[in-house]
């Protein structure tokens, strides 16, 4: 297996996480790829590292994979927390152990930063993933997730 190494996305890598985004978008039942909007997304976690930090996991030369974690505030912990998003790894590198050591990095990171907790969200059916993360100590939360739009898309006027 070649060697592994897991690091911070720099700019150079936007075009690469863009395209990784686009297959996890287009696996998801919520969202569609829109490559101008996810490389807009990244440009601004890059260029504001106080909102979060993008990591890849680059193996042979290319980046194989990534995740995201986006900080935010707990007034119930009284501290920092994360939004563990857009964990995808490229479907010719799955099985070499990549998306374990991606969460394995991020939660490191988390706790090095003192971060109280992470938060992430997955399709309810998705049971590999619910498998995946629950295998690296994710545990389900009674709560529920509601959206709501801001940008009137769907909306009449």
């Amino acid at each position: 297996m070649a060697h592994i190494r897991i690091r911070e996305a720099v700019t150079a890598d936007i075009g690469r996480c863009a395209e990784l985004l686009g297959m996890l978008f287009a696996a998801e039942r919520e969202f569609t790829p829109d490559p101008v909007a996810q490389r807009r997304g990244l440009e601004l976690v890059l260029d504001s590292p106080q909102t979060g930090r993008v990591f890849v996991c680059e193996t042979g030369g290319r980046i194989a994979g990534m995740v995201m974690l986006l900080f935010t505030v707990s007034t119930f912990l009284g501290k920092k927390v994360a939004l563990l998003e857009d964990m995808i790894v490229d479907p010719a590198f799955r099985a070499q152990g990549i998306g374990a050591r991606l969460i394995a990095h991020s939660v490191e990171f988390a706790r090095h930063e003192g971060l109280g907790r992470i938060t992430l969200l997955t399709d309810h059916d998705n049971t590999a993933a619910l498998n995946f993360y629950h295998r690296a100590g994710f545990t389900p939360s009674s709560m529920v997730v509601l959206r709501k739009q801001l940008d009137n898309q769907g909306e009449t006027p």
